[in-house]
């Protein structure tokens, strides 16, 4: 089985009248079944990385492989297809369509997927809602639901082409403590599951949650570490719960 995430010394610079220099070698290998949350403050090129790794960008030089697929020599429809085929985004802003039900917006991916599945996509849009809990929610629109909810849309959608890589760009950014803390514990159980997730945060009580922490700074990684006591998200949310009385 190959790496679902290997980097060879990435680099990108955007040639503004004073060059930027984003990255400057980033090398980063991803295994199966990972957990990993990529950390840095703003300008240290996280986010042009993730853009990298989501196949929304390419790199000025050095070379990308997702899932033993080498995307550098790719095509504008080639980058689309794989993006759709082998990928699952999650936002901080949710990214959900307005007045349209939970359903339809998970079903959306499987629009614009080349490769049909024998699975009738609604089929499939209602299974990855019931996997996120929101079995009782797929009639509602985005406007009826809260943002814990929409942010289980999110993710549902983000399932339904069965994607080697979830990627999650601040996924609690919106989100109060408890609600965070019910999300974190949804991605656990989806990890657990098999699922290779890259979390992109800045708040480190969030990258606890996950398996191993990537640290960048100034266009590099600085520090990629396992997280030695990950934290368990349901357990804390049953505690928190608790001391609230909820």
């Amino acid at each position: 089985m190959p790496e679902v995430i290997q980097t060879f010394d990435l680099k990108k610079t955007y040639p503004l009248e004073e060059p930027v220099h984003a990255l400057r070698g980033v090398n980063l290998t991803i295994g199966p079944g990972e957990f990993v949350s990529i950390m840095g403050a703003s300008g240290s090129g996280k986010s042009t990385f993730m853009n990298i790794l989501g196949c929304l960008d390419r790199p000025t030089s050095g070379s990308y492989e997702l899932d033993g697929v080498k995307v550098g020599g790719l095509s504008r429809n080639e980058l689309a297809d794989i993006r759709n085929e082998k990928i699952g985004f999650v936002f901080q802003g949710f990214n959900l369509l307005s007045r349209t039900s939970a359903l339809e917006n998970v079903e959306l991916p499987l629009v614009y997927q080349r490769k049909k599945s024998k699975i009738k996509p609604k089929d499939k849009a209602m299974d990855c809602l019931v996997r996120v809990g929101l079995a009782d929610r797929m009639g509602h629109q985005t406007q009826q639901l809260s943002g814990g909810q929409q942010q289980r849309v999110a993710i549902a959608r983000s399932l339904v082409n069965d994607p080697a890589l979830i990627l999650a760009d601040e996924p609690t950014g919106n989100l109060d403590s408890r609600t965070s803390l019910d999300l974190m514990g949804l991605f656990q159980e989806l990890n657990q599951q098999g699922i290779t997730i890259v979390l992109v945060t800045h708040e480190p009580d969030i990258a606890m949650f996950t398996k191993r922490c990537v640290e960048m700074r100034d266009g590099l990684i600085v520090r990629d570490t396992p997280i030695e006591e990950q934290r368990d998200a349901k357990l804390e949310l049953e505690e928190f719960s608790g001391v609230i009385g909820i």
